[in-house]
C-alpha cells in the first residue's frame, strides 16, 4: 500500500455550488499512478463544504443553492455570531450540514465516480476567497 498527500488550491468562486472534479484531477496527476485505492478530500475552511452530486445538469446546482438559502436564512434573529457579516453564520451552518470531507474510490488510475456524479465545492460566503483542500490517497500502484 502506498500513501500520497497534497494540498491543492481551488480558486475563489462566487457563492453557490460548483463542479471541481476536473480541477482536482488536473492538480493531482498522481491519481493515475494508482490501480486501486481511495482518495480522501478535506476542505480546510468552516464556511465552505465538499459534496458529490449531479454533474450533468447545472440547474441542480442552482436548486441546491436556493434550497440551502431557504433552509438556512441570513439574518436570523437568534444568531449571535454576526461580526463577519450576514452570510457568515449561515455559511458555518451550511458547512456543517453538508460536511468538510468526502472519499472517492480510485480504479485503474481514475476517480471511480458514477456516470452523473461530480465533486462539488459548496461556497457559502459571498466572498470566500481561495479554498485549500487536502487530498490523501491510499492504495496500490
Amino acid at each position: 500500500m502506498s500513501w500520497f498527500q497534497k494540498e491543492i488550491i481551488i480558486s475563489s468562486k462566487e457563492r453557490g455550488f460548483h463542479l471541481i472534479t476536473e480541477d482536482i484531477c488536473n492538480q493531482i496527476a498522481e491519481i493515475k499512478d494508482y490501480q486501486i485505492g481511495l482518495m480522501h478530500l478535506f476542505i480546510k475552511h468552516t464556511s465552505a463544504s465538499l459534496g458529490i452530486n449531479e454533474s450533468a445538469d447545472s440547474t441542480v446546482r442552482l436548486d441546491m443553492e436556493s434550497h440551502f438559502n431557504q433552509m438556512v436564512p441570513e439574518d436570523a434573529s437568534y444568531y449571535k455570531h454576526t461580526l463577519e457579516g450576514p452570510d457568515d453564520m449561515p455559511a458555518h451552518l451550511k458547512s456543517i450540514l453538508i460536511g468538510s470531507n468526502i472519499s472517492i474510490p480510485i480504479h485503474k488510475g481514475q476517480l471511480d465516480l458514477g456516470v452523473w456524479q461530480g465533486v462539488y465545492i459548496c461556497e457559502h460566503r459571498n466572498d470566500g476567497g481561495d479554498r485549500k483542500i487536502v487530498a490523501t490517497i491510499n492504495g496500490e500502484k
